[in-house]
């Protein structure tokens, strides 16, 4: 009888043979993993083809146009949270490697002993049922024997037949008690949405376990990393427990003994810890601009105000920074106030309480030039993957995947400006919501729907822009509002889509709380809304919180929503 089945290192991953397909989802973190298994294949010789995948219809396209050329599948932040060989019907002797970072895996996934490899941590808690819980042999037909006793048959034999209805009545009832059982027990594993350890700390890992773990591997993790983190996809208390296993990592591969072959060279790169500022892309923009528009400290001085606006230059007054040298761009800022601007920021930033404003994370320097915190690249690789002036989701996923690499850095610049944009649009937007009462306390959740026209609108018609802007508005709204039960709600957010198709798009995310789990209802809740009501919705996505949903259904989609989680 088959037994759990999620292995750490799949025999084969290191020697595959032939052409590999890769499957990538669109995310910050797969496109780190993705470089991590290129730079593996690139080791061992393998050839593979590349292809990313946006979304469920996407990936069944790409299968079905590749099935037959390829034997070996690997699936990247895409495809263990659905019953895979179901949907995607392949021959008996395809393999898939799932390296997905979704929560929870599909029962049938784990289970299954020949055709999928899982690649998931060992110590991570997948929380599976047990096999006999949830898979039971199939019981042969029970035949109707149609024997009716008409008073002629012997006794012995009516007796018989009487133990046998008795003993098949009692299977029937032992059937529907474990059906009814199988049911609870997958609605409580399915019932929420979360996230797993990184895929690139996952390949990372693997690389490690082969002993071809390199240093721009390291760096591409600790970026799959830090975008759970920017994406509020993880608890604080699991970034903090992965930052700690990186650095060790980051300890071996960077140790300097100051001998001249070790020496900081104009062409090498080196990672370092930092216990830094939480201040969004500061060190390739003003120090003003960056706080203006960093979620954290927008939301604490409630920028969106006049009030705001003057609690932010006291701020800067307790700092003793001359506005002159902070609304210059940072690298221009006078080295003699730079080299304490980290403790001041702290010390100023307590006052007004503020005090998570630094965080464990990550550095890299190019040489002597270029210098890069983790946060900075995921900020910039997501800009580049959801360009909104590029309507081409293949030109755009390819520059992303281009700007991780360190010969690429133009790309990469251009990132960086292109995150600058989108922050600056995600905070004007916040702003204008705040201001206008966009955001509507619907009783068990918070809602905002983004009309027609708002400036930027067609930004937040992509996932990790929503997403990103949902998180802020929440964030922002929580420190406006003096309605305390609002502080404890979820928020469903809205945007239009497509206005030729008539379609928005819609994400839920958890409540902001410093105990929240990061557990996400919204995708069972989505679904049974729009199951209630008949709508037309398309989950799409490989987030199940984010699903797309014509105009017209809106308004009883919602009315649904509110009326399933009352």
């Amino acid at each position: 009888m088959p037994r759990r089945q999620v292995i750490s290192v799949p025999e084969g991953v290191s020697s595959l043979p032939a052409r590999v397909l890769l499957l990538v989802a669109a995310d910050v973190d797969a496109l780190c993993t993705c470089k991590i298994l290129q730079a593996l294949f690139h080791c061992d010789h393998v050839q593979y083809t590349l292809v990313p995948v946006s979304g469920w219809q996407e990936l069944e396209t790409a299968f079905l146009e590749h099935k037959d050329q390829f034997q070996y599948f690997v699936l990247i932040n895409c495809g263990a949270n659905i019953d895979l060989l179901d949907v995607l019907q392949p021959e008996e002797d395809a393999i898939f490697f799932v390296c997905d970072t979704h929560r929870p895996i599909n029962v049938v996934n784990v289970y299954n002993e020949t055709q999928i490899k899982l690649l998931v941590k060992q110590d991570d808690d997948l929380e599976i049922p047990a096999y006999d819980d949830i898979f039971r042999e199939e019981e042969e037909e029970e035949e109707d024997s149609g024997h009716e006793s008409d008073g002629s048959e012997p006794s012995g034999k009516r007796r018989r037949f009487e133990e046998d209805i008795a003993e098949r009545t009692m299977k029937r009832r032992q059937r529907r008690e474990w059906e009814a059982r199988r049911q609870e027990i997958l609605f409580d594993y399915e019932q929420y949405e979360y996230h797993g350890t990184s895929s690139a700390m996952v390949m990372f890992d693997l690389a490690w376990l082969m002993s071809k773990d390199l240093n721009d591997m390291l760096w591409w993790s600790i970026i799959g990393l830090t975008d759970q983190w920017v994406q509020d996809k993880i608890t604080q208390m699991k970034y903090v427990t992965d930052v700690g296993t990186l650095q060790r990592h980051v300890s071996r591969h960077n140790h300097r003994n100051g001998d001249e072959e070790n020496s900081l060279s104009i062409d090498c790169m080196r990672i370092a810890f930092e216990y830094d500022l939480c201040l969004a892309l500061y060190q390739h923009w003003s120090l003003y601009e960056s706080l203006c528009n960093t979620s954290y400290t927008s939301a604490s001085f409630k920028l969106w105000s006049v009030q705001g606006q003057k609690k932010l230059q006291e701020f800067l007054a307790d700092m003793g920074l001359p506005l002159k040298q902070v609304k210059q761009k940072f690298n221009s800022m006078d080295i003699s106030l730079k080299e304490n601007l980290r403790e001041m920021i702290e010390e100023s930033a307590n006052k007004f309480g503020m005090k998570d404003l630094r965080v464990q994370t990550f550095s890299i320097h190019f040489g002597f030039k270029h210098k890069f915190l983790a946060s900075d690249m995921v900020h910039a690789v997501a800009a580049l993957m959801e360009n909104a002036e590029d309507e081409s989701g293949t030109d755009n996923f390819i520059k992303a995947l281009d700007s991780l690499s360190r010969s690429n850095l133009d790309k990469l610049h251009q990132g960086l400006e292109l995150a600058k944009k989108q922050l600056c649009a995600i905070q004007q937007t916040v702003a204008s919501c705040i201001c206008t009462n966009l955001v509507i306390n619907q009783g068990p959740f918070l809602y905002c729907y983004l009309m027609e026209g708002t400036p930027d609108v067609k930004l937040f018609s992509k996932p990790v822009s929503l997403r990103l802007l949902s998180k802020y508005l929440l964030r922002s709204f929580i420190c406006s509002t003096k309605n305390k039960r609002c502080r404890l709600l979820p928020m469903v957010m809205a945007a239009p889509m497509d206005l030729e198709q008539g379609t928005v798009i819609m994400v839920g995310i958890p409540p902001h709380t410093e105990s929240s789990d990061k557990k996400n209802f919204f995708g069972r809740a989505f679904e049974k809304a729009a199951e209630n009501t008949n709508s037309h919705t398309l989950h799409n996505h490989f987030e199940t919180s984010i699903i797309e949903l014509k105009m017209e259904d809106r308004s009883k989609f919602l009315d649904a929503l509110i009326s399933l989680l009352s």
